[in-house]
């Protein structure tokens, strides 16, 4: 995190590795079993990688980079009955999310933030939509904004 000019190349890299050619690199590879069976593929990404904001260009350009590819395999799989999911989820209670509350200087209140819970049912209501729908994206928030 940081403004571009200041961030590190290596970070970058490092975020690239695990926000969006770990997904590539497992999706590929599990491709031919999800084919066979139709099933579904989720992706959970943030909300910056759907508008991005100052001081997260290696995080938003790897979020943009995961959205991208899952609605680009959405077309490619989905005449073989496949569906694909990305959700983006808004701030959510989690340990990661008081970390950032703490670089950023601010309090952090769990009880404020989206919960963890939330985004599973949300994921499992999407996920038992019958195989004539697909719910293709879902941003989802919290309530009461941080």
């Amino acid at each position: 995190m940081g403004p571009l000019g200041q961030a590190p190349v290596e970070e970058f890299d490092k975020q690239y590795r695990v926000n969006l050619r770990a997904p590539y690199a497992l999706t590929r590879a599990l491709l031919p079993m999800i084919r066979s069976a139709r099933g579904q593929i989720v992706f959970i990404n943030s909300t910056v990688g759907l508008a991005t904001r100052a001081n997260v260009a290696q995080f938003s350009a790897t979020q943009h980079g995961l959205k991208a590819m899952a609605d680009c395999l959405r077309e490619e799989v989905n005449p073989d009955g496949v569906r694909v999911l990305t959700v983006f989820p808004g701030r959510t209670a989690t340990a990661r999310q008081a970390a950032i509350h703490q670089l950023e200087g601010r309090p952090y209140h769990p009880d404020r933030l989206l919960q963890t819970r939330d985004v599973a049912a949300v994921v499992l209501n999407a996920l038992g939509l019958d195989r004539t729908a697909e719910v293709t994206d879902i941003r989802v928030r919290s309530l009461i904004k941080p």
